[in-house]
């Protein structure tokens, strides 16, 4: 669980990446997308967690979700994506 908390939004990062490379999106909206994209597995998934398994216990998916998810981004992610997106789009 903690792993895919780290690398879940790394690996959506590296296909909105490359998305935006194989398109020719600009390099703004590119880093956009990539953000996005890596945030999407803590703004979406505790709704979508809540009703497709009921039975899951919300401690988990939540705090997984802003306790570590949102800060890895906002601290590490963000900075990352940004560099990445640079060196790659140029």
């Amino acid at each position: 669980l903690m792993a895919y908390a780290v690398l879940g939004p790394l690996t959506h990062a590296t296909l909105a990446l490359a998305l935006a490379w194989t398109f020719k999106v600009p390099m703004g909206d590119a880093i956009l997308l990539v953000v996005l994209a890596a945030s999407a597995s803590y703004i979406a998934v505790p709704a979508v967690v809540r009703y497709a398994i009921p039975e899951a216990n919300p401690s988990l998916y939540i705090g997984m979700s802003l306790g570590l998810t949102f800060p890895f981004n906002i601290l590490v992610g963000i900075p990352l994506y940004v560099g990445v997106a640079q060196r790659v789009l140029g």
